[in-house]
This record gives C-alpha cells, structure tokens and sequence, in this order.
C-alpha cells in the first residue's frame, strides 16, 4: 500500500496543527459559527443530532493492521468504543468531543490517516473495488490510478470551492463492485482495439433526492491523459455548476441541463488547451504502482485435504466458506469478507475490539492488510485456504462470522433519526427487524442475492434508490412512512429502481418485504434471482400483492 513520503507527512501535520489552533479560537470565542462551520466541515466534521460526527478518509478503502489498532484505540479513548464503516470505504466516530477533535487527527497524523476532504464541495475520497488487485478477472490493480487521483486532487487550489460535493471512483475490469455508474466521474480500465489499455470515462451520476446514472463521456482516454481530461471537466463542471441552488449544484444536473453532448464537446475543448501542461509521464506513473507490489505469496499453497474435510465436518463453516469468501487469483487463496451485518449489531458498525482481533487476524493470515467495502462491510485480501478454517474459528468466537454476505440481510443502512440531523425517519432499528424476521441462513441462501438498501432521507446516504429493494423513510406530518422502489443496481447493469407504489407506515415496513419476498417465491423461474425476476416481471405483481387491502 501507499506510504506517506515526508511530503505528504509534512502536509498532514500542517493541517493537524492549523485546525487546533481554528478550534482554539472557535472555542474562545475568536471565531463565530458561521466562520468555523467550514472550517470544521474542511476536516470532516459534522454537527449531528448527539454529538460531532468525524469522517476519517480511508484512500480506495484500504488499511494496514497498524492503522486497524490505531482506530481502536481512539475510538476508545475519545469516543464509545466502536466507528462505523461507510459506503465509500471512510469510517466515522460519532460521538467525539469538540475539543478532542484536534487530538484525534493527531493520533491519526501518526499512522498516516487524516480527514482532509471527507466534507465540504470539494474532490471527496476516491473510491474502487475491495477485490482490486486479487482479481483473475481485472486488466489492470486500479489503486495506483485512485493513489494517483488522490495526490493529484488533495488541496487542489481550482477545485477547493466547487459548486458542490464531487466523487470519483476507478475499477480494473468489467465487474463493478465500486458504484461508478453512480459517481460525478466513474472509470472503467479497459481495452482498445489496438490493444492498449486506458479508460471508459463516464460522467454525471449520483443519487439523493435526483438519482441519475452516470453517461459515457469518452470511451478510451490515454492512461497518459488521465489528469489533464480530469481537469478539464472539473473546469467546465466549476463553470457551468448552478451555485444558486444546492439541490442543482451536482454535476450530474449539470449534465443533465445542457446535455451529454454539448457537455462533451465543451469539455473536449477545455481539453485541448490543458493537455499538454498535465501528462503522466511513464516514470510518475512506475513510482506511484511501485508502492503496490503483491505480498509474498506461497507459491505451494494447495487445497490440502484438511480444508475439505473441515467443510464436511462443520456444516457451519461450508456455509461461511461459501458466502463469504471468493477467488483468488493465485491459486490457494482466498478472499475472506468479514460481515459487519450481525444481528447484534448495527450496519456497518464494529467494535474497538473486534478491531483489535481484525488486527491480529489481517497480521496472521493476510500480509497485515484490511479493506473497505462499497458494502459496509470489511475484506481480508489474501487467505490461504489451509488457514481458513482457523481463521473462521477465531472470527465466529468474536462475532465475526456471520455468513450473510450478498444475502437479504446483508443490509446497507444509514444512521437515520438514531444520529443524523438530516434524516426524517428511522432506518437502523428497521434493519434489525427485517434482519431478525430472516433469521434462517439457509432460506436466505435459496433466495440468493437480494440487496436491501436503507436511507432515512432523501440524500439517500445508503443508496436506496439502487438496490434491489430500496426503502426510504419520509416524514409525514410527524410521522415516520416509507417509500418502495424495486429492481434497482449499483453495479455493471446499473439501474435506477422502480417506485412501488403511495408510502408504507413504519409499522407495515417489515411484513411488506416479507410480501415481496412472497411474490419473488411465486414468480421466479428455477434458481432465477430477485433482480432479474423484477426485471422480467416487472412491478405490478409485487404493487397488486402489497396494496391488496389498502
């Protein structure tokens, strides 16, 4: 992974020193509200319903074991003992104090972590795929690409004051487990005709109260370009960006307003002038992927006989095996996913001690590395199959075993009316209904890939708009209700879902998913998924069945 050079150290410790002094004087007095709000929120911190939020930056979702401790222990000492990961691989503390705030970037300063442009309408974390670098399937590790965005993008003086927030997000083949299609910019790794590898540059996507799937921009750009053609729609989107209006201000309304093609032909222009001024150059490009060399795997590594056996022996572990864990693209390993989905627990939210048993874990089983996930959840990379019953052991007697991953009860949730000022309904308590309501492993594995997906405003913060079944909670007239939508996805067949129908009281949420689960049962052909039941059906069985008697 990445290591900080006494530049960017340097860089860190400048801010960490700055905004101590910047809550010094908020503190004091010096500075008012209105003058520290931006300040705070440059450092990712939020003003929620309890306490500040902390959003802490975790670059392409990826963590050392070191990190991992670190983590824990400030979540000790200045929060309550447990963060929670997000669907753009960050973490965040939710109740720290103000005044504390300063110690915690110190303390991460010190394991090069930070919060620099967590918040604020700026160039956010950039994301990829948790599987990047282990998978048979990609053409080429996207993290050198994301590291270069993010040297490139991180106090970049033209894009500090953007009309709004901006995301971008970077895979290696064609499986997307990133979002991209819901991102400001989305990049695909891929092949031309000549048999060169560049990048599908896709622009305008986003979600919260406009969903809307990112368009093809250019459909192979030089890796050599990659910058410079950044650059140029960051310029026209920081020109033509409605700044009159937050809800407008994304670039994905930009888009929308003037066009995908009048929109491409002024970026393009841009382009020409910049082009030559910004070029990645053959030796930027070697120093930024020799940071990401592959750990030393054993080339010996086989499926002995002792990991067959065990999965005949503990029907419990072939279950675990087989959800949550995949291929390795060297032989003998395996990708293990640790679910952050217990149903003791809230989505996405882990303890400082089960951090501390990942630690150990990620230094005895998997190069002392952790990542990240799109899906709230977190991945030991590189597993050798011999190990894996050991590691599932200690796993299952810390809380980290459950075997639902990519199943209904995989569910990504926001904080809802528990935390965030912004929401209108509740969503956490939700999840632990639906999730206790199917509790069965094995009916939840005959349903297959069902991905439920949780907001409680319309920012849509858990990206309800794409999943399988998305669910958002409105407010009316003080009470909590609930709008369906169907047959959406966030990855490579990105749609946006299908409204269900009027609104779903709080207490009818649980019993409509089990209705739509019902009809699923009914209309599905032979081991057929949800989604592509949705798809081929269509809504109207689903909406017929719930609204039956209303």
């Amino acid at each position: 992974m990445y290591q900080y050079d006494n530049y960017d150290q340097a860089m860190v410790d400048q801010r960490v020193a700055q905004y101590r002094d910047q809550t010094r004087r908020f503190l004091a007095g010096e500075l008012t509200e209105e003058q520290f709000r931006p300040l705070r929120l440059m450092n990712g911190l939020y003003m929620q319903i309890h306490a500040p939020m902390l959003r802490v930056a975790i670059p392409y979702g990826l963590m050392s074991s070191k990190q991992i401790r670190k983590i824990a222990d400030i979540s000790r000492r200045y929060d309550k003992g447990y963060v929670h990961f997000t669907t753009r691989q960050n973490f965040q503390l939710n109740w720290p104090e103000l005044a504390t705030v300063p110690d915690i970037l110190a303390e991460l300063a010190s394991v090069q972590m930070h919060t620099i442009q967590t918040s604020g309408n700026c160039i956010r974390n950039t994301t990829s795929d948790q599987l990047a670098g282990i998978n048979a399937a990609e053409l080429e590790d996207p993290r050198p690409w994301c590291e270069i965005i993010r040297q490139w993008s991180t106090f970049h003086p033209e894009f500090a004051y953007l009309p709004r927030k901006f995301k971008i997000a970077v895979i290696g083949g064609d499986d997307d487990r990133a979002a991209t299609q819901l991102h400001d910019i989305g990049l695909h790794l891929v092949k031309n005709t000549e048999g060169n590898i560049g990048f599908e540059v896709f622009v305008g996507g986003g979600l919260g109260r406009t969903p809307i799937l990112g368009q093809q921009i250019r459909p192979f750009l030089e890796k050599k370009d990659l910058l410079s053609y950044l650059e140029a729609i960051l310029r026209i989107y920081n020109q033509l960006g409605r700044r009159d209006n937050k809800y407008k201000a994304r670039i994905k309304i930009t888009v929308k307003e003037h066009g995908i093609e009048p929109f491409r032909e002024l970026v393009e222009a841009e382009w020409v002038h910049i082009r030559d001024q910004l070029v990645l150059d053959d030796t930027e490009i070697k120093r930024v992927k020799n940071h990401f060399t592959e750990p030393d795997y054993d080339v010996n590594a086989v499926d002995d006989k002792s990991f067959a056996k065990a999965q005949r022996a503990e029907v419990d572990f072939a279950r675990w095996v087989k959800q949550n864990t995949v291929e390795h693209k060297i032989s003998g390993y395996k990708a293990v996913y640790i679910s952050l989905k217990s149903p003791t627990a809230p989505p996405g939210d882990v303890s400082a001690d089960q951090l501390d048993i990942i630690a150990d874990l990620a230094d005895q089983f998997s190069f002392a590395e952790v990542r990240s996930t799109h899906n709230q959840n977190l991945l030991l990379s590189d597993v050798k199959q011999a190990d894996l019953y050991t590691l599932w052991c200690q796993l299952k007697s810390n809380n980290l075993a459950t075997a639902n991953i990519n199943t209904l009860t995989d569910i990504i949730c926001c904080p809802g009316l528990d935390f965030c000022g912004l929401a209108n309904a509740t969503s956490i308590p939700l999840a632990k209904e639906i999730t206790d309501r199917f509790d069965d492993l094995d009916y939840l594995y005959d349903l297959g890939d069902i991905k439920i997906k949780l907001s409680g405003c319309m920012n849509g913060c858990a990206h309800q708009s794409v999943g399988h079944i998305g669910i958002l909670g409105v407010d009316k007239k003080g009470e909590e209700w609930y709008q369906f939508t169907l047959g959406g996805s966030s990855e490579a067949d990105a749609a946006i879902g299908q409204r269900l129908g009027r609104a779903i009281p709080k207490d009818q949420v649980v019993d409509t998913v089990a209705i739509l689960i019902d009809v699923f049962k009914e209309q599905r052909h032979e081991d057929e998924l949800f989604l592509s039941t949705v798809r081929r059906v269509g809504v109207d069985p689903f909406k017929e069945r719930v609204y039956a008697n209303n």
